[in-house]
């Protein structure tokens, strides 16, 4: 058995039924005397006479009987000696307490006995508790640590789940960027060969009808090589906006009339074009040509395009048009 406080000092475990056993000597001892007394007092004492009473009928006294003979009576035995009763006292009492004491020896061992039956019980008890107590413990360690990797491993799988779906969704999104960017390309590029063509039909029909009106104006003058055809040519040789003939404002009436017609959808940064321009004195546009390109063919061609569309040009203030002069353009950004 395990003790409690380890301050005590060691004592013998305390014996149960003590109370009970002395109890039990005293009425024993005490049921002893009385059967001793009552038997001593039986055996010295004097038998009483026995009487009894006849009822017959009134005897005929005038012929008395003779009377029977009375009844021996037995001699009381003789008392016992004192002193030999109270040796067979003594003996048996010494006997009693002899069986008393080995009755107490044997409760004592009984008693001890099943205490220690009690107490290996106890340690036994406590073993099968203490081993059902890890196991539970175990137990519940292991499925506390299933339940962790579980737990884990939905919230490993949730994440995995989170990150297909943005991944997918980044996709998609990317997919409909593009797909938009491609449509914008492609509308980009079918509304530049649009405006292409149309500025391609439009050039052409400009420059026929400039030819139609040279060939007018040639016929007109004699159709020969002389000093008109050469004065048409070298009728103006300034360069710029206008060249030496022109007026200040001449340049920006020339770029109110081109900039309207530009036909540009692509990049603005670090572009420059500058169109060299033969005309009449009417403003009759005779001939346009790329004097310094911007290195962006397509720019070069808008901005040929966009001269060629701005026929006949503005005159100046003396009322006719230089007739050589330089146009620089930059798309509008």
């Amino acid at each position: 058995m395990t003790r409690k406080n380890d301050s005590y000092p060691l004592q013998p475990p305390r014996e149960r039924g003590t109370g009970r056993a002395i109890t039990l000597a005293v009425i024993m001892h005490v049921l002893l005397g009385l059967f001793l007394y009552h038997g001593i007092h039986w055996q010295n004492s004097t038998p009483a006479g026995e009487e009894a009473e006849l009822w017959t009928e009134v005897p005929d006294l005038s012929t008395p009987k003779p009377l029977p003979p009375p009844a021996p009576v037995a001699p009381a035995p003789p008392p016992p000696q004192t002193e030999d009763a109270d040796i067979a006292l003594q003996q048996q009492k010494r006997k009693q307490q002899e069986a008393q004491r080995e009755a107490q020896l044997a409760e004592q061992q009984r008693l001890k006995a099943q205490q220690e039956a009690d107490a290996k019980r106890q340690q036994q008890l406590a073993a099968q508790q203490a081993a059902q107590l890890a196991a539970q413990q175990k137990a519940e360690k292991l499925k506390q640590q299933q339940d962790q990797q579980q737990a884990a491993a939905e919230k490993q799988k949730q994440q995995q789940q989170q990150q297909d779906a943005l991944k997918k969704q980044q996709q998609e999104e990317e997919q409909q960027k593009q797909a938009k960017l491609d449509a914008q390309k492609k509308a980009d590029a079918d509304k530049a060969a649009k405006a292409k063509a149309q500025a391609d039909a439009t050039a052409k029909k400009l420059d026929a009808e400039r030819r139609a009106r040279i060939a007018q104006m040639q016929g007109s003058m004699g159709g020969g090589e002389g000093t008109s055809g050469n004065g048409l040519a070298k009728s103006g040789t300034g360069s710029g906006s206008g060249g030496n003939a022109t007026s200040p404002g001449y340049a920006e009436k020339v770029q109110r009339r081109v900039r309207p017609n530009i036909i540009w959808s692509g990049e603005t940064s670090g572009l420059e074009t500058v169109v060299a321009v033969h005309c009449s004195p009417t403003g009759t546009l005779l001939s346009a040509q790329i004097q310094r390109s911007s290195g962006n063919s397509s720019w070069d061609d808008a901005a040929l395009r966009a001269v060629q569309r701005s026929d006949p040009m503005p005159l100046d203030t003396n009322g006719k048009a230089p007739s050589n002069f330089l146009i620089t353009l930059r798309p509008a950004g």
